[in-house]
């Protein structure tokens, strides 16, 4: 890796520079690394705003919704002059205003069975900010044939979890092998969410990919992190590899083709 840092980027990364952990050379990886964010809305608004600052060089937003007047009280990167616009747009622009290192990738869609190889295999880090199941095992499955670490996060009212899916880990089955029925979780237009609670989460997240792109630390691979705002608590649950997980066990997919994504996004044994 040639180190080409210039003044003006020493001076903006100066306090990761100067860090052992991260240092030049690790400044460098950043501005190499590519990461694909699932979402531009709560979740994702800390996670690209933190990825940005940081130097990533290449951020994919992926995200087919608008900006709308109630996202505001919590998707911190969009403002009311955005509203009625596309997400992933207004996020660009925010990024733009922010660090003009970081290319921007916009991707002015839903991630989904048709799209997700082609998206995911570009990036060498997923961060999944979906607010829906299906999205949430269309990742997962994928990202594990591409053999690309994901990053997980949800959100719901006042509570959070986060892990992170590497691929020689647990991967998402082996958490959750299938999805509840749906309207058996409410959403948050049905139930609300505290307007700060994705930040926390997602700095966690923006955490997780950092330190996976430096290739540092003890990432969340096989521990579910809650987060409990109102009491203010964290507890780490271990989870392990399930050697019958349809995805990642002995006798994983290699393919999604016919896997069917609608209800409990079940795999069946053959």
């Amino acid at each position: 890796m040639s180190l080409s840092l210039d003044a003006t980027q020493l001076d903006r990364y100066s306090r990761h520079v100067i860090m052992d952990e991260v240092g030049p050379e690790g400044q460098q990886r950043l501005l190499e690394g590519r990461v694909l964010v699932i979402g531009a809305g709560g979740l994702g608004s800390p996670v690209i705003q933190y990825l940005a600052a940081a130097g990533v060089g290449t951020l994919g937003l992926v995200d087919d919704d608008v900006v709308e007047r109630s996202n505001l009280q919590r998707q911190v990167i969009h403002g009311d002059d955005d509203v009625g616009d596309a997400k992933v747009a207004s996020a660009a622009r925010y990024v733009e205003r922010l660090n003009p290192d970081v290319n921007v990738e916009t991707h002015e869609a839903r991630l989904d069975v048709d799209n997700a190889h082609e998206l995911i295999g570009a990036y060498d880090v997923v961060v999944d900010c979906a607010d829906n199941f299906r999205t949430r095992y269309v990742v997962n499955d994928v990202a594990r044939i591409e053999g690309i670490p994901v990053v997980h996060g949800a959100i719901y009212k006042f509570e959070g979890q986060a892990t992170t899916l590497v691929p020689t880990g647990p991967c998402y089955r082996c958490l959750f092998p299938e999805a509840p029925e749906p309207g058996t979780v409410p959403d948050c237009a049905t139930t609300g969410v505290l307007g700060v609670l994705p930040g926390t989460l997602g700095c966690i997240q923006a955490t997780e990919a950092v330190k996976l792109l430096l290739d540092t630390g003890e990432p969340l691979v096989g521990r579910l992190l809650f987060y409990d705002a109102m009491d203010l608590t964290f507890e780490t649950v271990p989870y392990e590899r399930n050697p019958d997980c349809p995805v990642c066990g002995k006798n994983g997919i290699d393919a999604i083709d016919g896997i069917d994504y609608t209800g409990g996004c079940r795999i069946d044994a053959d």
